[in-house]
């Protein structure tokens, strides 16, 4: 398990290696508070690279730009100190990548990343594409 970690009383952990799925599958980014403590009154922020990915405060959720309807965090995780973003329908071009999560509480910031790897579906050897063969 690899964690980020400050002196604020908790630290984010993750597994420490890529999450790896198939392009169309719906996958979630495991992220945990450690020791166990409740977020619910906590920042929390994922992005990929830049990119706002999701955001939760005092309950209200905005999720970002071309991410609409495809990511969430469970509600009942966040009890437990779960931070896990759920994707839904991930797809090579616009989802692989690194993903940051932050949780921020009383002005202090704790951060991790986490990788996610999309396997493309192979192609015959004779499989016409919209161009022709490839």
């Amino acid at each position: 398990m690899a964690t980020g970690g400050t002196d604020n009383g908790f630290k984010l952990v993750i597994s420490g290696r890529p999450v790896k799925c198939n392009e169309g599958d719906d996958v979630t980014l495991p992220c945990h508070l450690s020791p166990e403590t409740s977020v619910v009154a906590m920042e929390i922020r994922w992005f990929r690279w830049t990119d706002v990915v999701y955001l939760y405060k005092n309950g209200d959720v905005i999720e970002g730009k071309g991410y609409e309807g495809k990511v969430s965090v469970d509600p009942q995780g966040l009890q437990r100190g779960g931070v896990s973003l759920r994707l839904r329908g991930c797809t090579w071009g616009h989802d692989k990548g690194v993903y940051t999560c932050q949780v921020i509480c009383e002005g202090q910031l704790e951060e991790t990343r986490v990788g996610l790897e999309i396997r493309r579906p192979k192609r015959g050897k004779y499989q016409r594409g919209l161009f022709g063969f490839l």
